[in-house]
């Protein structure tokens, strides 16, 4: 088999791992659940190629997602659920149906019609995938229902615990459950802190769990009160840090010594060292 820039080919390599006869032992171990970390890791490692500007890697990191993709909907295929065409089949409808400012005739151009055939396309999207998941016996959302009754049944519970919040502040902030201003915020962050002080003092392993899920949450609204993505601000800040830490080991071993032989204030003031590095000061 040869490589190829056309997507059958994909499905084609996909199909041949998993053929029971002579594809990939690995490969035929796999299932959906078994797979899907990976689908998460590609696409967080795709978030960082465009992070780090690398267009190289970025290429690489897309076929990587792509495949993932492909390779469910090969287990889908086997199981008789759905093939690769019925998951293109379906996103192009999708924004076709989404988009009839562009797609549609000239009264779906209408921007003034917008908000009313938003509303109109959730509605109809919502209503068919009900029907799909009837008719294949899936598991309907939390609410039992999928008819999203409920204001905030519309956000999956899929997304990394930052993200997700954020996605549910905004939603209840569409009708009002908000805050004003920043102080209400600070002030609750202060609580939580103080809350959260209590129950660790207090030895209580289950409040104190509670509590820092509070505080995380109040962090994450003042976050979003100053329009900024708590999941890229924590990223960035882990990168800083692991920047940071390598400055210190790399100024260790300059000296021949090694992180576990070093004093926590040697430590310190190699910390301190890096903070001031000039900008773009490698570490």
């Amino acid at each position: 088999m040869t490589p190829s820039r056309e997507i059958t080919r994909l499905i084609e390599i996909m199909a041949a791992l998993r053929d029971p006869a002579s594809g990939c032992p690995w490969d035929l171990e796999q299932d959906f659940s078994t797979i899907a970390p990976y689908t998460v890791e590609e696409a967080y490692e795709v978030a960082d190629a465009i992070e780090r500007d690398d267009m190289v890697d970025l290429r690489e990191e897309l076929g990587d997602l792509l495949l993932q993709v492909v390779y469910h909907a090969q287990l889908a295929a086997e199981a008789g659920s759905f093939d690769f065409g019925d998951v293109v089949d379906g996103v192009t409808r999708k924004m076709i149906r989404r988009h009839p400012q562009v797609f549609g005739d000239a009264e779906a151009r209408s921007a003034g019609s917008a908000q009313v055939h938003w509303e109109r396309i959730k509605a109809e999207e919502r209503a068919e995938k009900a029907a799909l998941r009837q008719a294949n016996g899936s598991p309907t959302n939390d609410a039992g229902t999928d008819t999203g009754a409920r204001h905030l049944d519309g956000v999956s519970t899929a997304f990394p615990a930052l993200t997700l919040a954020l996605k549910v502040q905004k939603q209840a902030a569409e009708i009002g459950f908000d805050w004003d201003s920043a102080g209400p915020i600070i002030a609750k962050i202060d609580e939580e802190l103080a809350e959260l002080a209590e129950a660790v003092a207090a030895r209580d392993a289950d409040a104190s769990e509670a509590e820092l899920g509070d505080l995380l949450f109040s962090v994450v609204n003042l976050a979003r009160f100053h329009r900024i993505d708590p999941e890229v601000a924590l990223r960035r800040c882990v990168l800083k840090f692991r920047d940071r830490f390598g400055f210190i080991e790399t100024e260790l071993a300059a000296s021949g010594r090694s992180l576990q032989a070093a004093s926590l204030e040697e430590m310190e003031a190699l910390w301190i060292a890096a903070k001031t590095r000039p900008s773009g000061t490698a570490g």
